[in-house]
């Protein structure tokens, strides 16, 4: 092989180890996002149900004060009453899921490159576990929407989601007839409903007792690690390495 040849195949190698990811570098981070902190750290005065994440939390206690407001949350400008006052029963699960989202440095395994004029990233497909998931969904029973993908399709003119024409007001069972489908679809699948139950360090906890520590950094480190010795992105080297291929053919 030439000298040119030689110097193209080790850029292809070096492609895929672009698209190699360690466990290490799925782990402790904040999303790039609206309003999460760059890396996370201790928060010693997060609000009420957000207090989990305070040793270590990707939010700041100005947000966790803001996803517990009654009104719009000033967060997002989301309104969950767009359909008639939401059971607090049912808010608190929204309440739990946003201090998540916001709080958690464990959500690495799942954070992906979203094209979006608000974030960078987002999270996809993460395990939650399926008590959480049906408690959110029988405790939402009672409560109305008008929609199933929250994520968008929303009237915004007014400044905050306002159900789009022609869409109904239904009790949430109308639009979510399972556990699943209202876990898996009002945030565009950001959750996956997971087969393990909590506790297993095979699904993470939206609920859980500080006390006892994070179940969710097992969860992570179980993920993270999963594909040793790391997660490797075709998408990533794909190219480089079908141009690489095409060079040394050429060369």
């Amino acid at each position: 092989m030439t000298q040119l040849g030689w110097g193209l195949l080790f850029l292809g190698l070096m492609a895929m180890a672009k698209g190699l990811r360690k466990g290490n570098d799925l782990l402790n981070v904040c999303m790039d996002s609206k309003h999460h902190k760059f890396q996370p750290g201790p928060e010693d005065v997060l609000h009420n149900q957000c207090s989990p994440w305070k040793k270590r939390a990707c939010c700041t206690a100005n947000s966790s004060v803001a996803i517990h407001k009654d009104d719009a949350s000033s967060l997002y400008s989301f309104n969950y009453n767009h359909c008639g006052m939401m059971t607090p029963a049912c808010k608190r699960h929204f309440i739990q899921d946003t201090c998540l989202y916001e709080c958690s440095p464990n959500l690495g395994p799942w954070i992906q490159p979203v094209a979006s004029s608000w974030r960078k990233e987002r999270i996809l497909n993460v395990p939650l576990c399926m008590e959480d998931c049906n408690q959110w969904w029988e405790d939402c029973q009672t409560s109305y929407t008008c929609k199933e993908n929250w994520q968008k399709g929303w009237n915004w003119t007014s400044g905050i989601n306002e159900c789009p024409t022609k869409a109904a007001c239904h009790p949430f069972p109308f639009y979510f007839p399972t556990p699943a489908s209202l876990c898996e679809n009002i945030w565009n699948h950001s959750y996956r409903v997971s087969s393990f139950s909590r506790g297993s360090g095979k699904c993470i906890q939206m609920w859980f007792d500080p006390a006892q520590g994070n179940p969710n950094e097992a969860v992570a480190k179980y993920y993270a690690f999963g594909s040793a010795p790391g997660i490797f992105s075709w998408k990533a080297s794909f190219p480089f390495l079908i141009l690489t291929l095409l060079l040394l053919l050429w060369a």
